[in-house]
C-alpha cells in the first residue's frame, strides 16, 4: 500500500463574500491510496473557520501514514485521525480502493439508492441586492437558490427581496454564517418569512446555540458550523431542525452516513453542503446527497476550472457519474 499526497490551489471564479470572510481561492488536498493493482482518490478542503488549513490537513495526513500504508480500514481511520478534511480526502480515497478491489460502485457499497440526480442549490455570494439579482438571473436553470447573509437584518433583507422579485420560482434559502445576535431573530425571520425564505442556516455563532431553544420559527432553522460531526447531533435537538452534514467537516462518507442516519433517528432533516471543492471532492457528497432533504453541492460552479470528467448540472439538477470518483474499477 502507497500513500500519496499532493497539494493543489483551486482559483475561484470570482470572489465570493459571506459573513465575516471573501474567498477567492482555496487549497486542497488531494490523495490516493494505492495497492499496486488498484487506487482510490479522494480531495480534502479543510474547515477554514477550525484552523483546519493546508498546513493542517497534509500534517495529519503524513501523520496517518504508516497506519493508512498498513493497511487499515474506514472504521479505523475514524479512531485515529481527527475530524476535516484530511480525513475527508483519505476515507473517500479508501472507499474508491475498496469499490475497484470488490468491483462494486461506492453507491452500493454505502447501502444507498441507484443514484439519481439530485436538485441542488445554487449559491450567491454576498453583495449589493441589485448584483445579487443580476447573479440568480445568471442560474438560469436554477431551481433552487441559497444567498448569504453577512449579518445586517435590513441590508440582508432588502437582498433576499431582490433575489425573490428577480425569480419567484425558486425554492430559497439563506446561510447567516453565524453572522447574527439572537436578538436580531425575530426580524430577521419575520423579513425572511416575507419574501417566501424556506430554510435559515446557522444564523448565530457556534457555542450560542442555546439562544435557539424556545424559538418559534415558522422558517426551518438548519445548523451548519455548530454540528459537525456526529457527536454533535444530540446537542441539536430543540435548537435545528436540519443538519447540514460537511464531508470536510465530519471527517468523510463514512462519518456522514452515520450522521444521517442518527439525524433520522432525532427526527432531523438531512442537508448534504460542500465546501469549495472541485468535482472530485463533490462526488462522495452527491453520493450521501441520496439521502438528502436538502442538496447544497454547487461547489464545481464557484472555481475557474474544474476536473475531467466533472459533474453535470443541467435544469437545476446535479449529476455525478461514478467514473468520476467511486467506480467500480478505478484505474
Amino acid at each position: 500500500m502507497r500513500l500519496n499526497i499532493e497539494v493543489e490551489t483551486v482559483r475561484l471564479a470570482e470572489p465570493f463574500a459571506i459573513s465575516g470572510y471573501v474567498f477567492e481561492s482555496a487549497d486542497v488536498l488531494v490523495v490516493s491510496v494505492e495497492d499496486g493493482a488498484h487506487r482510490g482518490r479522494g480531495e480534502g478542503g479543510g474547515v477554514y473557520y477550525l484552523g483546519d488549513d493546508i498546513d493542517n490537513m497534509r500534517a495529519q495526513a503524513e501523520a496517518a501514514r504508516d497506519a493508512v500504508e498498513a493497511g487499515l480500514t474506514r472504521e479505523q481511520l475514524r479512531s485515529i485521525m481527527p475530524a476535516g478534511g484530511a480525513r475527508n480526502a483519505i476515507d473517500a480515497a479508501l472507499w474508491e480502493l475498496e469499490a475497484s478491489r470488490l468491483g462494486q460502485p461506492v453507491w452500493q457499497l454505502a447501502g444507498v439508492p441507484e443514484p439519481r440526480p439530485l436538485r441542488t442549490t445554487m449559491t450567491v455570494g454576498a453583495d449589493t441586492p441589485a448584483k445579487m439579482a443580476e447573479r440568480v438571473n445568471g442560474y438560469a436553470d436554477a431551481k433552487a437558490i441559497k444567498a448569504k447573509l453577512t449579518g445586517d437584518v435590513d441590508l440582508d433583507i432588502a437582498r433576499v427581496a431582490a433575489i425573490r422579485s428577480a425569480r419567484p420560482d425558486v425554492w430559497l434559502g439563506v446561510d447567516g454564517n453565524q453572522g447574527f445576535d439572537a436578538k436580531e431573530l425575530k426580524a430577521l425571520i419575520a423579513g425572511l418569512q416575507l419574501h417566501g425564505v424556506s430554510l435559515l442556516e446557522q444564523p448565530l455563532r457556534r457555542g450560542f446555540d442555546a439562544d435557539l431553544e424556545g424559538l418559534s420559527s415558522p422558517i426551518p432553522l438548519a445548523g451548519d458550523e455548530s454540528l459537525l460531526t456526529l457527536d454533535d447531533l444530540a446537542g441539536a435537538v430543540g435548537r435545528f431542525d436540519v443538519v447540514n452534514i460537511k464531508l470536510d467537516k465530519c471527517g468523510g462518507l463514512t462519518e456522514g452516513l452515520l450522521m444521517a442516519a442518527e439525524a433520522r433517528r432525532l427526527g432531523l432533516g438531512v442537508m448534504v453542503g460542500t465546501m469549495v471543492a472541485t468535482s472530485l471532492g463533490t462526488a462522495p457528497g452527491f453520493v450521501l446527497g441520496q439521502l438528502a432533504d436538502i442538496v447544497d453541492l454547487d461547489g464545481p460552479l464557484l472555481i475557474a476550472e474544474d476536473r475531467e470528467p466533472g459533474v453535470v448540472y443541467d435544469d437545476g439538477l446535479l449529476y455525478a457519474a461514478p467514473q468520476i470518483w467511486g467506480a467500480a474499477a478505478a484505474s
